[in-house]
Parts: structure tokens; C-alpha cells; sequence
């Protein structure tokens, strides 16, 4: 376990090792674990990337801050940035664990990255855990897009034909297959305005709607690709050698 390394990458040296080492440690591995740790990072992760993105993006109201926190601080973005450091490398699990590949588990490592924020807060204080999370969540908040993220795909569908004045998409299962326990769902999204007509199939109505919003909002952004709005710019603009308007 080199934990030198680990916190280069973390962007702090412990005082007390024993702190990161337990951050590290799976309860499979034995006491002391990295659960109490967890909770506490969790905590303290959901305060610094709440101000991250309350600076960061002035105009967000309340509703989206809170879409935006929940989806950088959910167990997906965490993994992604434990990934990123290669902390799989340094947990600390048990044989079954191991066995069974438990160092790439999304789960574990997520859970690892927040007893580490956990444990930097005990080690240094509240700045020093804030320092370590704002530089690794620096990379990520760049590539958010607030209008977007965290929002499924029906949603992302009907915003986007609201905003263009079309009706909205029209949702109807067109076939099940399987038995009554396992069954797969065939859903068709219409927007005839557009004359789209797509399916999308799921083990649930909702999650076949979603696959059919998912294609349906390609093809209409495919169909009314954004130029569109600059060829009516061009249009509405005075033709060369008309007389100017009388002042």
C-alpha cells in the first residue's frame, strides 16, 4: 500500500496515517472500518460541493443546486473519481471480497472516497477536507452542464419541445414479451409533428419509455439541428442596398 503516493493524488499528508489506512478499510477486512468515516465525509462532501456550485453557478435557483448536488455527490460520480486516483490499489478487504473483485466494485470505492474526506476532516479540520474535495471535483464541475445533468430523458424530451412550441411526445406499449415475472416492455414515443415514431424496450413501462424518449429526442434534434436559429437570424437581416430606415 503506498500511501505516499495516494496522498499526492488526495492532495493532503495525514498527520496520523492510521486515520487514512482505516478510510481504507472495508469491514470485511475487520475493525477498525471505514463506516463511521463514510458517514462523516458524506457529510462533509454534500457542504463543500454545495458552495462549489453555489459560486460556481449564480444563476441556478435552489431546485436545480439541489438536482446538480445530488448527482455529483451520488455513488457513480464518486467511483468515477476514485477510479481516477486509482484507489482500488489501496483498500484493504476481506478474502471473499477480494475473491469475488470487490476493489472494483463502485460501492466500495465510492464509500472509500467519502471515509477518506471523513478522515482528512478529522486529521486537519473542515479547510483541509474542503481543499482535497474542490481539487478533485474541480475537473468534474468543468464538464457539468447544469441544464441537463441529473434530469432522465423524458424530461430532457419535453423541455426540449416545449422550448419550440411542439406538442408534447405521445407514449404507448406496443408489445410485451416474456412471462408475468420477467417480463420486457416495447414502448413507442410519437411526436407527429415531427413525424417521429420510435420504440424503446425495457423490463419495466417506464424504463421503455425512457429508451424511446432517449431515441426520439436524437431524432428530433437531428431533425431541427440548431443552425436553424441562425438561417432566421440571416433571413430577418436587411438585405444589401435596401435604404436605411428613416430616422
Amino acid at each position: 500500500m503506498d500511501l505516499d503516493r495516494l496522498q499526492q493524488l488526495i492532495g493532503h499528508r495525514f498527520d496520523d496515517a492510521a486515520l487514512l489506512r482505516q478510510a481504507l478499510t472495508h469491514r470485511s477486512f475487520g475493525q477498525p472500518n471505514n463506516e463511521r468515516l463514510e458517514f462523516l465525509g458524506d457529510s462533509v462532501l454534500n457542504c463543500v460541493v454545495a458552495t462549489m456550485l453555489y459560486r460556481h453557478f449564480g444563476r441556478l435557483d435552489e431546485g436545480d443546486l439541489s438536482r446538480l448536488r445530488s448527482n455529483l455527490v451520488k455513488q457513480q460520480a464518486l467511483y468515477e473519481i476514485a477510479q481516477r486516483i486509482g484507489l482500488s490499489e489501496h483498500l484493504q478487504l476481506g478474502e471473499g471480497e477480494l475473491r469475488s473483485g470487490g476493489h472494483r466494485r463502485p460501492s466500495i470505492l465510492a464509500d472509500a472516497l467519502e471515509g477518506i474526506f471523513g478522515a482528512i476532516f478529522l486529521d486537519a479540520g473542515f479547510p483541509a477536507a474542503e481543499k482535497a474535495i474542490v481539487a478533485l471535483y474541480e475537473p468534474v464541475l468543468r464538464s457539468v452542464d447544469p441544464l441537463t445533468l441529473g434530469k432522465d430523458a423524458k424530461t430532457l424530451l419535453q423541455e426540449w419541445l416545449q422550448s419550440r412550441k411542439l406538442p408534447l411526445p405521445v407514449y404507448s406499449v406496443v408489445a410485451t414479451h416474456g412471462a408475468a415475472h420477467s417480463q420486457m416492455f416495447e414502448v413507442e414515443c410519437a411526436i407527429p409533428k415531427l413525424q417521429i415514431r420510435v420504440l424503446g424496450s425495457g423490463a419495466s413501462r417506464r424504463a421503455a419509455e425512457q429508451g424511446a424518449a432517449r431515441r426520439a429526442l436524437e431524432a428530433a434534434q437531428a431533425a431541427m439541428p440548431p443552425e436553424r436559429k441562425r438561417s432566421r437570424a440571416r433571413a430577418d437581416a436587411p438585405v444589401r442596398g435596401d435604404a436605411p430606415a428613416a430616422a
